[in-house]
């Protein structure tokens, strides 16, 4: 037996090769300037350098990496929200039934009119330290990211293949084992999609969190936003440039060192009966598997991993037979009543404070005003939403059907849905006042420059997931033209559609607070619309108005989703879901 295991082990434990060493030495410098970069939010706000920005490209480096390491530790809180959010919402019917549309209302509440409120929060925590303005700013990066990552997975745990779920309870797997080896990868593929768009969409709300007014205070952060900022306020297009480029740069390098291999580690996990076409790995796979120890340790994590995700976790036997009981002894109707009252009264109360406060120093004429400018919003949202999934359906279904095609646009989608949309407000501005254009008109393609990406990146998820058996007994039963599309493809991309949709329709409101309203310079445009009323709400401090307006577009978005984008995802779920 010995002999037999010596081959095995020696090749385990051969000695560190060429290429440990320059992964060991990769690794170490970056922790050395990860270090070194999260020293700076420790430092006291009166310290010279805490909050100063210099525009010389020299200083990008440094504010690349403190941008970076931003977005991600926004990421990590985003993926333990979306593993923890979104499968209690979508395993209890009761919560989900107040959990989905909370999620609604969090994904279009314009943060950054809240700024303020949690600026201030966070610095009472760290008084006196930048560490304080660094949490402000991760958590706006964060909620920029969280909702669509969590949207993801709830609609990836809604739509599990029935035949799979009845395979792993005749197999008398326990909740956390199907859990991990059944819904979490059935979810990758999709959730690794909306991932590298949620840090896409992070660097919008870079360029605000980083240069942060509280009252007659303000404060940059270190980054590429804080540079931004000051070289739009002083309208310098060659630092914006080299801003741009910086961008590019991280962009380019966390897709080829991370996103890039995730994408080729989950289309392991399409659900399909027939091998797919094979996609080569990325060459940071190929390197890695050159290494020794880096290989080693690699396998040893999956391995405990794997352990961690087969255990038979469950409730004790007493506490499952007493929740059994206590399931039987009480009425669906009567849990579903008392559970409705609850909400109900919960709801009550916080609609009673929200008018209790804002009617101090509004009228009913304001809420009136109020509604007509969400009206106007809500008009433009639909028209960009149709617009957007016409363009991008057919691009998105085209490019996840050929996975050669969707790795060179991936870089190129990813640093367009990254592209700030505010440093094309200036060409906008000087374009609408030159030509004497209609605003309400024209700044409206300014809301969904950052949205309509989620479309794209979902609908590719989609068709690289849709099952490569079904596609082959399409093109034998030579299904073609409309036909394909309505019966074949449609269908299998619908669910992650909608989900791109429900967030691209919620971002293009949150959006619509800086896109209603454009500047360069001296020269300011302002569209009639709910977004452009909370800006000025904010600009002017009138927190009456602010609160106001921000219900009100909360309402329009949760009405909109209840009547619209949720029956579409019942009938998605119905129809077009594996069984």
């Amino acid at each position: 037996m010995a002999g037999i295991l010596a081959p095995a082990r020696a090749a385990r434990l051969r000695p560190p090769n060429v290429w440990d060493a320059v992964a060991l030495l990769c690794v170490v410098g970056a922790l050395v300037a990860i270090a070194n970069a999260a020293r700076g939010t420790l430092v006291p706000l009166s310290a010279p350098a805490a909050t100063h920005i210099e525009l010389n490209p020299a200083y990008l480096p440094g504010y690349a990496l403190r941008t970076t390491l931003r977005m991600f530790a926004a990421l990590l809180a985003s993926l333990l929200f979306t593993f923890t959010y979104a499968p209690l919402a979508a395993k209890s019917r009761r919560a989900g039934l107040v959990m989905v549309p909370v999620l609604d209302i969090l994904q279009s509440v314009p943060i950054l009119g809240f700024l303020s409120f949690t600026i201030a929060f966070f610095m009472n925590l760290f008084p006196g330290r930048v560490m304080g303005l660094e949490l402000a700013a991760i958590f706006a990066i964060f909620t920029s990211q969280a909702w669509n990552m969590a949207f993801s997975f709830h609609q990836s745990l809604s739509t599990v293949p029935g035949d799979l779920d009845e395979a792993t309870r005749s197999f008398r797997l326990t909740g956390w084992q199907r859990f991990w080896r059944l819904e979490v990868p059935y979810a990758m593929p999709g959730l690794v999609w909306n991932t590298m768009l949620s840090m896409s969409a992070g660097w919008f709300f870079v360029v605000a969190s980083e240069a942060i007014t509280l009252g007659d205070q303000s404060w940059n952060l270190p980054g590429i936003g804080s540079y931004v900022a000051l070289a739009l306020a002083r309208q310098d297009i060659a630092a914006v440039g080299w801003a741009i480029l910086a961008m590019l740069a991280v962009i380019l390098a966390y897709d080829q060192l991370l996103f890039r291999p995730l994408v080729a580690w989950s289309a392991k996990f399409r659900v399909e009966t027939t091998p797919g076409a094979v996609a080569p790995d990325p060459w940071v796979l190929a390197l890695l598997r050159r290494t020794r120890v880096l290989r080693l340790g690699g396998e040893t994590v999956g391995r405990g991993l794997a352990a961690i995700g087969g255990l038979r976790l469950s409730l004790p036997p007493p506490a499952g037979r007493m929740l059994a009981r206590l399931g039987r002894g009480v009425p669906p109707l009567l849990g579903d009543g008392v559970f409705g009252v609850v909400v109900a009264g919960v709801v009550g109360l916080a609609l009673w404070k929200i008018g209790t406060y804002v009617s101090s120093d509004l009228t009913w004429a304001d809420l009136g005003e109020v509604l007509l400018l969400g009206s106007i919003t809500l008009l433009r949202v639909a028209v960009l939403m149709v617009l957007a999934s016409l363009v991008w359906v057919p691009v998105g279904v085209w490019l996840g059907l050929r996975p050669a095609w969707a790795r060179r646009v991936q870089p190129v989608a990813q640093f367009l849905a990254a592209f700030p949309a505010n440093l094309l407000f200036p060409p906008f501005v000087l374009v609408i006042v030159h030509f004497d254009l209609n605003r309400d008109i024209w700044l409206t393609p300014l809301m969904v420059l950052g949205t309509q990406w989620y479309i794209l990146f979902n609908v590719i998820a989609g068709a690289a997931a849709f099952p490569g058996d079904l596609r082959e007994a399409a093109l034998h039963f030579r299904i073609r033209g409309w036909l394909w599309w309505r019966q074949v493809i449609l269908p299998g991309v619908m669910p992650y559609y909608i989900t791109g949709a429900i967030t691209a329709s919620g971002g293009s409101w949150n959006a619509a607070i800086v896109s209603e309203v454009a500047s360069w310079g001296d020269k300011k445009l302002a569209a009639h619309g709910l977004g452009a009323y909370i800006a000025q709400a904010t600009d002017a401090g009138d927190f009456h108005r602010i609160v106001l307006g921000v219900v009100v577009m909360s309402l329009f978005v949760v009405c909109f989703n209840r009547l619209f984008w949720r029956p579409l995802a019942a009938h998605a779920a119905r129809r077009a879901t594996l069984t």
